[in-house]
């Protein structure tokens, strides 16, 4: 499972035996000494970046998917931002030229080395060198991206297309962004089919929880950087409310933890029968 030359664990084999490949990318709780180095707050402060805990509801709820689980925290690097989203209010290999026009999520200081976590304010108390940054990127971002990549094309090889589940959680949301507790994102349509949206739809209100559809989270660069529609790659981004399965304080594993872990089960097993109904789809042995 892990290998300690990479900061992610891989979980079932590295030739795909589902077309269901699994992502959780945001989870991580180790802490680097590098990284507590620097840090002008606790480490405490910096877990409302972690979704807490998803973790292991995926582990309860996978079966025979190959899986990748990011063990880093986000505030080291975070693998859903690209590597063009270097924020130059904090590290000094960011090239303004490649980015001239900073996203929402830079602005509030969430670029590809969080700069900025909600209740704190800002996380460093020096700015960070490039070379360090580019180290993050060579030795924990492209890793998990390749592997990811590479288990996309072996399953697509092997079933005739795979999907990427791509595995978060959010805070409650507020009766300004809504009421649903589910959040599927396939940036507007271009990441992913609708018809495997409309499967995980389908299973979380028939377990009584209500969805929304890229609204307020649409998925982000592991999205982008991994879905292929068109040749069969598809790539969908689930975001739980960690009211569903933590507890009160949002802070361990509570009660719903089971029945969201056997909802996700659902969530997955309904994709799988979608996809290998497809015509040209190759079943597994």
């Amino acid at each position: 499972m892990a290998d300690s030359a990479l900061s992610f664990d891989r979980y079932g084999p590295h030739d795909p035996t589902s077309p269901i490949i699994l992502s959780v990318p945001h989870a991580g709780r180790d802490y680097p000494l590098a990284l507590r180095a620097a840090l002008r707050v606790p480490v405490a402060a910096l877990t409302p970046l972690e979704d807490r805990h998803i973790d292991a509801v995926a582990i309860l709820a996978r079966g025979n998917e190959t899986m990748l689980v990011q063990r880093v925290a986000r505030a080291w690097i975070d693998l859903n931002r690209s590597e063009q989203e270097r924020d130059p209010g904090i590290d000094d290999g960011a090239d303004r030229q490649a980015m001239p026009q900073q996203s929402a999520r830079m602005r509030g200081g969430l670029g590809l080395v969080p700069r900025r976590v909600s209740g704190a304010g800002d996380i460093w108390r020096r700015r960070l060198d490039g070379d360090e940054v580019m180290a993050r990127i060579e030795m924990d971002h492209r890793p998990y991206h390749a592997a990811l990549t590479e288990a996309l094309k072996r399953a697509r090889s092997r079933f005739g297309i795979a999907i990427l589940l791509d595995l978060h959680s959010m805070p409650p949301l507020t009766p300004a962004q809504g009421a649903a507790r589910i959040v599927l994102g396939d940036r507007f349509g271009r990441s992913a089919a609708a018809r495997f949206v409309r499967r995980l739809e389908s299973e979380a209100r028939s377990a009584g929880i209500a969805t929304a559809l890229n609204a307020p989270y649409a998925g982000g660069h592991i999205l982008d950087a991994q879905a292929r529609p068109r040749a069969g790659i598809h790539a969908i981004q689930i975001e739980f409310d960690r009211s569903l399965y933590l507890d009160p304080a949002l802070d361990g594993p509570g009660d719903g933890m089971t029945a969201i872990a056997t909802l996700l089960r659902r969530m997955i097993d309904a994709v799988t029968d979608e996809a290998l109904a497809l015509p040209g789809a190759i079943a597994a042995e």
